[in-house]
């Protein structure tokens, strides 16, 4: 018996230039240069999930740094004297706490500094 797949094709095509819109040149119209811009596209996609958290780590240990040097001590001392003295914050709070609120985040510094020595 035969099948005639018509509709099945041309569904899954519409669903790969539904995900190539707005690519560049011809990688939104037409279906094999779109797939394979697509299949490209999620492997960025996969890729730069696992290193935006990389990215935003590296951003807040540069913001701790800077907020601890301007209290005068440095980033390892710090996070040395607050494991030290048992405060466990993780570095997305600490790092906002030194942009938006540098005055607890001076205390912290105290605090690290006195459990360090």
């Amino acid at each position: 018996m035969r099948v005639k797949r018509g509709t099945v094709a041309k569904k899954r095509r519409q669903k790969v230039l539904k995900r190539a819109k707005g690519f560049y040149s011809s990688g939104s119209r037409n279906f094999t240069v779109a797939k394979e811009m697509s299949d490209r596209a999620l492997c960025y996609a996969y890729r730069d999930r696992k290193n935006r958290k990389r990215e935003f780590r590296r951003l807040w240990n540069q913001r701790i740094n800077a907020a601890a040097r301007i209290n005068g001590i440095s980033y390892s001392k710090f996070m040395g004297g607050l494991k030290k003295a048992g405060i466990e914050l993780d570095r997305k709070v600490l790092a906002d706490m030194a942009i938006f609120n540098p005055a607890s985040f001076a205390e912290l510094t105290n605090h690290a500094k006195q459990h360090w020595a």
